[in-house]
C-alpha cells in the first residue's frame, strides 16, 4: 500500500495554507534561483532542495493537484476514518480518509486512476514575464515650490534590466535537458504511486540556458539612477507625482513599474493653506478701522490693494477672488482670506491719550451692553 509523503510542501516554499497563486509562484522563484544547480555546481544538497521545491510547486501551482493534497494531505484534522493505508493505528504520522472512494476493478476507480486525475501529465510552464513592481520616494519641497511649480533632481535606486543578458536571464543558445531528455516531464514514485511531474532541472521547459552570472539568473541588476522630476504647480503634501516607466524593470523584457514622488510641502510664516485657498492676517489702525481705508496686502502673486469698510472691527475676513494657489489638476486659482485684526496705539503720548477720553466724551459706547442679555437667554 503507498505510504502518506512526510513532506509539508507549504513550509517547504515558506507559504501559508491560504497563500494565493501569486504568493506560491513567487515563493518557488526565489527559492528556485537560490538553490538552481547551475547556480551552485557540484552542491548535492542545494540540488535536493532544488527538487524538492520544484516537486512542491508543481503540485500547489497546480488547482487539481493542490485540491487533491489538501484532501489527502498530512494533516490530522483533514482525517475522519481509520489509520491510512500502510500505517498502524497510533502511529505517528499523517492520516487519509477514502471513505466513499471505489477502489475496485471494473466499473470502479483505481488507486491509479484517481491520482492521475490530480497529477497526470501538467508539465510546468516555462518561467512567466511579470511587470515591474512600482517603486515610491518622498521628497521635501518648499511652499514656493509647490505653489509656483519646479524641476528637482532625485536619486534613487531600482531594479534595471541586465545589460549583459538583456533582460533574459540566461547567456548562451538553449540545450535539451538532460534530465528529462527535452520532454519536460519526469517520473515520480511514492510507494506505489507514481505520476509525472515537472522536471526539477529545466522547470518542464525541456531546454537548458546557462544562467547569466551579472545578474543570478534574475535578468535584473540594482543601480542608481538622477532624474530630473517636473513637479507642477499647486501640489499639497501627500500629492503624488507620477514617472512612467522608472520603476522597477520587468523580468524577461516585461514593462517596467512606475515611480511615483510623495510630496511633503514646507509651511510658510505668512500664508496658511487649506486646500487652495491662502488664509492671511493683515493688522489695521484704529482709525483705518473706524473710518475705512484702502490698504495694500501681500498676496502671492505680489501687492494687492483692499478696500476697508468704515466701522470694522477687529476679526472681520476680506476675500481676495483667484488670489490662492492654482489647482495641480485643472489650475483654477481659489482665493485669498485677509482677517483684519484692529492694533490699538500704545498710550505713551499725552495728546493721544487726550484724543481718546475726547472721543468718548463725543461718541460713549459701551460694547458689552447686551453681553450679560445673552449670558443669560
Amino acid at each position: 500500500m503507498p505510504t502518506v509523503p512526510k513532506t509539508d510542501y507549504y513550509e517547504l516554499l515558506g507559504v501559508p495554507r491560504k497563500a494565493s497563486a501569486k504568493d506560491i509562484r513567487g515563493a518557488y522563484r526565489k527559492l528556485a534561483r537560490k538553490y538552481h544547480p547551475d547556480l551552485n555546481p557540484g552542491d548535492k544538497s542545494a540540488e535536493e532542495k532544488f527538487k524538492q521545491v520544484q516537486e512542491a510547486y508543481d503540485v500547489l501551482s497546480d488547482s487539481k493537484k493542490r485540491q487533491m493534497y489538501d484532501q489527502l494531505g498530512f494533516y490530522a484534522e483533514n482525517y475522519q476514518g481509520g489509520p491510512a493505508p500502510g500505517e498502524e493505528a497510533g502511529a505517528e504520522g499523517p492520516h487519509f480518509d477514502f471513505d466513499g472512494f471505489d477502489f475496485g476493478g471494473a466499473g470502479g476507480t483505481s488507486f491509479r486512476d484517481l491520482f492521475s486525475q490530480f497529477f497526470r501529465g501538467g508539465a510546468a510552464e516555462g518561467p512567466e514575464r511579470e511587470a515591474g513592481n512600482d517603486l515610491e520616494y518622498q521628497i521635501h519641497i518648499s511652499f514656493w515650490e509647490a505653489v509656483r511649480g519646479t524641476v528637482k533632481k532625485i536619486s534613487i535606486t531600482r531594479l534595471d534590466s541586465c545589460a549583459s543578458c538583456q533582460g533574459t536571464g540566461a547567456t548562451g543558445g538553449a540545450q535539451v535537458c538532460p534530465a528529462c531528455s527535452g520532454k519536460g516531464t519526469v517520473n515520480q514514485t511514492s510507494g506505489r504511486m507514481r505520476f509525472n511531474i515537472s522536471c526539477p532541472r529545466c522547470g518542464g521547459t525541456g531546454r537548458l540556458r546557462t544562467p547569466c552570472r551579472a545578474c543570478g539568473g534574475e535578468g535584473r541588476v540594482q543601480r542608481a539612477e538622477t532624474l530630473d522630476v517636473r513637479i507642477p504647480a499647486g501640489v499639497h503634501t501627500g500629492s503624488r507625482v507620477r514617472v512612467p516607466g522608472h520603476g522597477n524593470a520587468g523580468t524577461l523584457g516585461a514593462p517596467p513599474g512606475d515611480l511615483y514622488i510623495l510630496l511633503d510641502v514646507a509651511s510658510h510664516p505668512f500664508f496658511e493653506r487649506q486646500g487652495d485657498d491662502l488664509h492671511t492676517v493683515v493688522p489695521i489702525t484704529i482709525s483705518e478701522a473706524t473710518l475705512g481705508a484702502k490698504i495694500e496686502v501681500p498676496t502671492i502673486d505680489g501687492r494687492s490693494q483692499v478696500r476697508i469698510p468704515p466701522g470694522t472691527s477687529s476679526g472681520r475676513r476680506l476675500r481676495l477672488r483667484e488670489k490662492g494657489v492654482p489647482s495641480a489638476r485643472n489650475g483654477r486659482r481659489g482665493d485669498q482670506y485677509v482677517e483684519l485684526q484692529v492694533v490699538v496705539p500704545k498710550p505713551t503720548d499725552e495728546r493721544v491719550r487726550n484724543l481718546l477720553r475726547e472721543l468718548n466724551k463725543i461718541a460713549p459706547e459701551d460694547p458689552r451692553k447686551d453681553l450679560f442679555a445673552q449670558a443669560s437667554a
